[in-house]
């Protein structure tokens, strides 16, 4: 190592002063650094599937657990993210992820006392109606 380089390695920057080595916000970094795009899409899409799912009543105890407003929030959420994120993470990814959404689609009309009419539910206006 040449005498530069080793007094390059040496020096301090702003950036380590405020991360430390070691810090756990500066391997969250790296460790994020490290993903790739389509696991990142396809993971806050499994995160926002699995909260609609719960919120529509397809958990263990549906009685306490369903809340429509918060299952068409998550449902519009996720339909937006697989709708523009499709392209981007290839068919084999999106078709799994576009047939759970499909699933909470029909199960918060199923669950709503009041349905919306084809075409105006969760999500429908990226997707097209669910029926």
């Amino acid at each position: 190592m040449s005498e530069q380089n080793a007094d390059a390695a040496s020096q301090t920057t702003d950036h380590d002063a405020v991360y430390p080595e070691g810090d756990e916000a500066t391997q969250a970094v790296r460790d994020i650094a490290d993903v790739a795009a389509v696991e990142v899409i396809t993971t806050a899409a499994v995160h926002l599937l699995s909260a609609a799912a719960v919120k529509v009543g397809l958990a263990d105890d549906p009685d306490s657990q369903i809340d429509l407003d918060e299952a068409r929030k998550l449902i519009n959420a996720l339909a937006g993210l697989i709708t523009a994120g499709a392209p981007e993470i290839s068919d084999m990814h999106a078709r799994s992820l576009r047939d759970g959404l499909r699933s909470v689609q029909l199960a918060f009309r199923e669950a709503s006392p009041i349905p919306d009419p084809i075409g105006k539910g969760p999500g429908e206006k990226y997707t097209g109606p669910v029926n």
